[in-house]
């Protein structure tokens, strides 16, 4: 059995969710108080822990409808929680309240409703096939109960000796531990009892015990003869557990003293899955986890998602986790992922995305982590080259719009495969993504300057304006909401820049590119004054000669960026560089760049 499906009403920021889990591996990511911690808490609620520990519903959980005016907050919140995959062994554990899906299979709906009512908070939890169902009994909410590891846990305390230590709840609670009366650990303890007893009592120890009983000898009343003997433990399972410590060997941890916390998490969490590993046990095997990453470095947080992944599959156990790491939201497998972003919850898995089935296989190739920020993002924006990738937070920062600031992460897709990184944000069910998603791209129509060809014959100039514009208007009607097209107006990015009110600034920067690439594109800031007036003065000496703004584009662009073959990304480098704020001013207005700057408004909230 596995939880399916969680459905919210009126919990926290969620007005209305319903979200599906696979039965092995979830990943929930979103920046933070994108809902993530309210998913696993309403779980909780529903469920309760392995832990026994004490949560309840609070007013805080009622959904608020505004900015802090308490009387929009709802009177009524509802969890559900559908449970489905059930084996017979397990489904007989819940036969006053278990029913049939439309396949024929055992479903379980399982509900928690909070009402307030006169400054008072009241909780009734039911379960069945109507909308009324039936009070569940103790021993079937023990079946339910669910395994939590909270975030910012402290691994080291609940690991070490302690009365009611949790490292002793898990072993109690294990299979291993089932004879309280007479398990060998209490043999065990008996034998050391009596070797402890023996050393107070006939060897090194003798006089020391000795001298404490003379003491109470000297303190006891009457015939209330007072005595004493040194043991570890009383003989009850429980306490030998308390007194129990778990440690971690490595070889690098061997002869260190100090555990860091990132190891005692690893440790903390593979104890806690000794409650999911039980053998015939007919109850819910599920796992949450805040904050799978606390204290990992990102080659640990790999290893220990990979790792968790074939544990749940081999044990036919769930994990719903929690991160804020892009690392294992580019790791796991696309459909394992639940993206939480503005009040929604939005399942990556096949039937869910318009992506298809060689999208997954391509995104599996290539989102890393740096692309895989996108799913913590305010807003996205998707470029198709280094050049982008450079300029476009240099230009945000100049008008005011600072990418980072604003929570919007930039994707260099390095190519023009934006199709499969733009399905990722278009649904086939459920509510559509509230994020802006600006995606910008060359129009790649060559100028004819550059010759260009359709059927081995060149192209009048009007012929390439109708391509030109028709390039356009099909590339911005591609995509659809929250997907927009933003169109360098020619050829490409560096060629549009040729054209613009920045072009003898552009210049200046291809120039030094161009004279310092023998050297690596490495230069002192004397030699860059003296390249700039050399620039300038060529630059100068094209106008003189009356040359059009767009031939000296194609010289720049065709005949010295890309047939000297310089690296763009330098280009861009150094433009972004020597660039000023004042070159900026009038880029909205420019046709030619004016695209940059929309995309970037776009992202950023408009």
């Amino acid at each position: 059995m596995y939880l399916y499906s969680l459905s919210l009403n009126n919990f926290r920021k969620y007005k209305d969710l319903n979200v599906s889990f696979n039965s092995g591996l979830n990943l929930l990511v979103g920046e933070n108080d994108s809902g993530k911690t309210a998913i696993i808490d309403a779980i909780k609620y529903v469920l309760h822990t392995q832990s026994q520990e004490f949560i309840r519903p609070s007013i805080e959980d009622f959904h608020l409808s505004g900015n802090e005016d308490e009387s929009k907050r709802s009177e009524i919140f509802v969890i559900e929680c559908v449970f489905k995959g059930f084996k017979d062994y397990e489904a007989k554990s819940f036969l006053e309240w278990i029913a049939f899906d439309s396949n024929g299979g055992f479903i379980l709906k399982v509900w928690l409703k909070g009402t307030r009512k006169d400054g008072r908070l009241y909780y009734d939890l039911r379960a069945g096939s109507d909308t009324e169902g039936y009070q569940l009994s103790g021993e079937a909410r023990d079946f339910l109960r669910a395994t939590y590891l909270k975030p910012l846990r402290d691994a080291e305390s609940e690991l070490t000796q302690k009365k009611g230590s949790r490292l002793s709840q898990i072993l109690d609670s294990h299979d291993q531990f089932a004879d309280k009366q007479d398990h060998r650990l209490k043999r065990i303890l008996r034998l050391t009892n009596k070797a402890i007893e023996n050393y107070f009592s006939k060897y090194d120890g003798k006089d020391l015990l000795g001298d404490i009983n003379g003491y109470l000898e000297g303190f006891s009343i009457g015939d209330n003869s007072l005595s004493s003997k040194f043991q570890v433990s009383d003989n009850s399972l429980k306490s030998i557990l308390e007194k129990l410590s778990l440690k971690l060997f490595g070889q690098e941890i061997s002869g260190n003293n100090f555990q860091g916390l990132g190891s005692n998490n690893i440790l903390y969490i593979a104890a806690e899955l000794l409650l999911l590993k039980k053998l015939n046990y007919s109850g819910l095997k599920l796992a949450l986890i805040e904050e799978i990453e606390a204290h990992l470095h990102p080659q640990a947080q790999i290893r220990l998602i990979d790792a968790i992944q074939k544990i749940g599959e081999d044990n036919s156990i769930q994990f719903i986790l929690t991160s804020h790491s892009p690392n294992l939201a580019s790791k796991v497998k696309l459909d394992n992922l639940i993206v939480c972003k503005g009040g929604n919850a939005y399942p990556m898995g096949p039937s869910s995305t318009k992506l298809s089935s060689g999208d997954y296989y391509f995104l599996e190739r290539f989102l890393d982590s740096t692309k895989a920020n996108l799913f913590f993002s305010r807003g996205t924006i998707l470029v198709e080259g280094d050049a982008e990738n450079i300029l476009v937070p240099v230009i945000a920062k100049y008008i005011g719009r600072d990418l980072s600031k604003g929570g919007v992460s930039i994707v260099n897709v390095g190519s023009t495969a934006f199709l499969r990184y733009a399905n990722i944000f278009l649904r086939q069910k459920g509510k559509a993504f509230r994020v802006p998603v600006a995606l910008i791209t060359d129009v790649d129509v060559q100028p004819v300057e550059n010759g260009p060809k359709k059927d081995g014959v060149i192209l009048t100039e009007e012929q390439i304006e109708a391509v030109r514009v028709a390039t356009i208007d099909e590339k911005e009607r591609k995509y659809p909401a929250p997907i927009r097209s933003f169109i360098a107006p020619y050829w490409t990015l560096e060629y549009s820049l040729s054209l613009s009110s920045m072009s003898e600034v552009f210049w200046a920067s291809v120039y030094l590119c161009w004279k310092t690439k023998g050297k690596d594109y490495v230069f002192t800031e004397n030699k860059k004054d003296e390249l700039a007036l050399e620039a300038c003065v060529q630059y100068k000496s094209w106008l003189d000669d009356g040359f059009s703004i767009e031939k000296i584009a194609f010289i720049i662009y065709k005949e010295t960026l890309l047939d000297k073959q310089l690296s763009k990304a330098v280009v861009a480098q150094v433009f972004a560089g020597v660039v000023s704020e004042a070159d900026f001013v009038g880029a909205s207005d420019d046709p030619y760049i004016s695209y940059l700057v929309d995309g970037i408004i776009y992202a950023t909230g408009g």
